[in-house]
């Protein structure tokens, strides 16, 4: 009851606090939109750029943890695909949607604050780790299927794909923060004391104000759609991907810590990223929306069983 209460309500709370404020109508939908670029656009890739500038790259990345995380997504990815087209009979389009859904955990905006209330600050590095490649992997496995599915049939040269996917990748402020801090890291120069101050304030305002604008974007959507794809969505995202992540953390004798990681990282909801890639397509949005909200309230029991497995 103590991780539920110590670590878990908190992070809740501050999204429940933005849920209501919008709700009760104290910020308008265009407040909410401007916390959230805040949060997306400048302060989260503050974040990222600071730690991936600030992490010890030699011995934190271990190819175990991304063989637990990503062999567990991409696995999420092709189940929710194949349920999708077969089962369920989606289009093509709204089948990678929905797959997508079932692919990209909210690594930052749940999983680094509570893997934090946690374990503490100090174990977050195979959290970064993860994030390090999170967005560009996801992001472009999710563009490159939906590029490919719309692409079959109109002769467009694969040249063309790949110079469009990887457009795509590189305007994501998310990978910006993340190549930049990798690069730095590699110069081995110590950031400059004006601007590593300047950096803990972005990094300080990062996580709440992205949580609370999280929680009024939620407010938006009701739970509605197909209830057997929702409930497919909540279990690939909440219990079969960590479920993964921790056998093969196992089996690949990751530490304490890493495995930890791998398996928090994997138990969060899906993010409003999901949505997101679902509405820049305008496929499946019904869906994605509702598999967000719902498995976002979902967790809140999903991750309290986690953390009582976990060592």
């Amino acid at each position: 009851m103590s991780a539920l209460l110590d670590v878990i309500l908190p992070v809740f709370l501050v999204i429940g606090f933005g849920y209501v404020a919008r709700r009760s109508g104290l910020i308008l939908d265009t407040a909410v939109d401007g916390v959230m670029r805040f949060a997306q656009n400048f302060a989260v890739p503050c974040l990222l750029f600071y730690n991936m500038a600030n992490l010890d790259i030699a011995n934190s990345f271990e190819p175990g943890i991304f063989a637990a995380f990503y062999t567990g997504a991409f696995a999420c990815f092709a189940i929710g695909w194949l349920a999708s087209q077969y089962i369920f009979k989606r289009p093509p389009e709204d089948s990678v949607a929905i797959a997508f859904c079932c692919l990209f955990s909210n690594s930052l905006l749940l999983g680094l604050p509570i893997m934090e209330r946690a374990y503490g600050a100090g174990a977050l590095a195979g959290n970064f780790t993860i994030i390090a490649l999170h967005s560009p992997i996801l992001y472009g496995a999710g563009i490159a299927a939906m590029e490919i599915t719309r692409a079959r049939g109109t002769g467009l040269a694969p040249i063309l794909l790949i110079r469009q996917i990887l457009r795509t990748l590189m305007k994501q402020p998310l990978v910006i923060g993340i190549a930049l801090g990798l690069a730095w890291n590699l110069t081995g120069l110590t950031l400059p004391t004006m601007i590593d101050g300047g950096l803990q304030m972005m990094v300080r305002a990062a996580l709440p104000t992205a949580l609370f604008g999280l929680g009024g974007i939620l407010c938006r959507y009701k739970p509605e759609g197909d209830a057997k794809i929702i409930t497919m969505i909540c279990v690939l995202s909440l219990v079969v991907h960590p479920a993964i992540g921790y056998g093969i953390g196992r089996a690949v004798g990751l530490g304490t810590d890493q495995i930890r990681s791998v398996v928090v990282t994997a138990a969060m909801a899906p993010g409003v990223n999901a949505f997101l890639f679902a509405n820049l397509y305008g496929v499946a949005k019904r869906v994605s929306a509702s598999g967000v909200l719902i498995a976002t309230a979902a967790s809140l029991l999903t991750i309290w069983g986690w953390l009582h497995i976990l060592p």
